[in-house]
């Protein structure tokens, strides 16, 4: 493999022929783009809604605001989709990636906004645009610190923190009156019952396609159900057209920023995993170490301009590993069509109105089955790994139960000093800065040896009498 990008990917060059072209390079009629790409969005679309949703009701807005917001999120989210699967200029990893606000970073937001105001908040996210630009020189220059044992363990991490996320969503809030209702129980259940039924009962298109028709058999039941209103999907305008600052001018705090700008650390590392592991699902030639600022600094742009228009952070999502892995689909022109719908749903308010309106038990259903993939994904690289090397061992070992400690119970570091938990209590952080430190330790700190011991499992095994 050669150890560099291959140059067409920063200066083009006349049409290669097909037989020397990446798959993920690959053209495809327009209808099975459209479709694909609608499966992408319908996969990715619990994201934006859930962070509308979740900034709506934490702060009060009414349908007024949160309308346009949600329109504005979509936008920000097709734009970035298209710069990370254009590449234009440096900025996007040229892979099938669909951007979306991040899960933590909507919480971090949130909580920006409610200790100060929206503006300090939507200063926050621009600040931490900028502070990508800053770090990515110094970011690219430990990747090779990452290797598959860390690349594995942090997907294998992220998919446990988005299931257990998702599946909270599912579930609903502890003391609500809906908590673990088993009819949105039942529902989610039955969705990726049909996701699975779908990927073994058909086969070529309708195979790829499989999580968009468990998704829909989901969302129809549930309208026979009487859980989907229509009712406001046609009501309001037709055509919405985000503005810029809806909250006025922003407020450049950088104490408040802080907590945003340490998660883009997490956030850049977070990237790392993601574009090497998509390079290795889609067959992308050259070092896919390369394309690495070419995805965070598209993230720094998105999050750009999502800062102008009131949103949070929108960054590359580990769903795009699961959905990639589930089809098998792995051009990015197919993402390239997912950016447009996502476009066309953020400027044609009915559709926007529409999304809103798939029950949430559906859509965290699907997503909960695409990120249970993403750590099938980790397991598939951590099988790679020689686990009988004593370092190896550990630094599995060390990084699980640092990533899964804050994960499994809730408020573990709650006593903590509040800038501390930011890290401390974000189990992907966790587990990943264990990861990289603890094999520094064993692989890059020593002369090597002790790294290459028998691990005591092996040790221990090998001492057992034989039969």
């Amino acid at each position: 493999m050669p150890s560099a990008l291959d140059s067409r990917h920063d200066h083009p060059d006349p049409p290669a022929p097909d037989t020397q072209r990446d798959p993920v390079d690959e053209r495809l009629p327009l209808k099975a783009m459209l479709l694909f790409g609608l499966q992408h969005v319908l996969v990715m679309a619990a994201a934006p809604i859930t962070a509308v949703f979740l900034v709506g009701q934490a702060l009060g807005f009414g349908t007024d605001v949160t309308v346009p917001l949600m329109s504005a999120t979509f936008l920000a989210c097709g734009i970035g989709t298209l710069l990370q699967s254009f590449g234009p200029f440096g900025f996007g990893a040229r892979l099938p990636f669909v951007q979306v606000p991040g899960g933590a970073p909507i919480v971090i937001f949130l909580a920006i906004a409610q200790a100060t105001d929206m503006q300090t908040a939507t200063g926050a996210v621009i600040l931490t645009g900028l502070f990508y630009f800053l770090a990515l020189p110094f970011f690219t220059r430990v990747l090779r610190f990452f290797p598959p044992i860390v690349i594995g363990t942090m997907l294998l991490l992220v998919a446990v923190n988005l299931v257990k996320i998702f599946g909270g969503l599912i579930a609903g809030r502890t003391g609500t009156p809906g908590y673990a209702d088993p009819a949105g129980i039942l529902l989610a259940i039955t969705t990726m019952a049909a996701i699975v039924l779908c990927a073994r009962v058909f086969s070529g298109v309708l195979r790829r396609i499989s999580v968009m028709i468990g998704l829909v058999c989901g969302a129809l039941i549930a309208t026979a159900l009487g859980f989907v209103d229509f009712d406001g999907v046609f009501t309001g305008p037709i055509v919405a057209l985000p503005q810029l600052f809806p909250f006025g001018l922003p407020k450049f705090d950088v104490i408040a920023s802080l907590p945003l700008i340490i998660f883009s650390v997490v956030s850049m590392t977070e990237a790392t995993g993601q574009t090497m592991a998509t390079a290795e699902i889609v067959g992308k030639r050259g070092d896919p170490r390369a394309l690495v600022p070419r995805n965070i600094r598209a993230d720094a742009l998105g999050s750009l301009f999502g800062g102008c228009l009131g949103t949070s952070l929108i960054i590359t999502s580990g769903e795009n590993i699961g959905i990639v892995r589930a089809t098998g689909v792995r051009s990015r022109y197919v993402t390239v069509a997912a950016g447009a719908l996502l476009i066309l749903i953020a400027l044609f308010a009915p559709l926007g109105r529409l999304a809103a309106t798939l029950p949430t038990a559906v859509v965290a259903g699907t997503a909960v089955i695409v990120f249970a993939i993403i750590g099938v994904m980790g397991i598939n690289i951590l099988r790679k790994v020689d686990l009988n090397e004593h370092g190896n061992l550990y630094v599995l070992a060390s990084a699980l139960a640092m990533g899964l400690l804050p994960i499994v119970v809730p408020g573990f570091y709650s006593e903590f000093p509040t800038h501390l938990q930011i890290i401390l209590g974000n189990g992907l952080a966790m587990g990943t800065l264990t990861a990289v430190i603890v094999n520094l330790l064993f692989h890059h700190l020593s002369n090597g040896a002790s790294a290459k011991r028998e691990s005591p499992v092996t040790a221990a095994t090998d001492q057992e009498p034989k039969a």
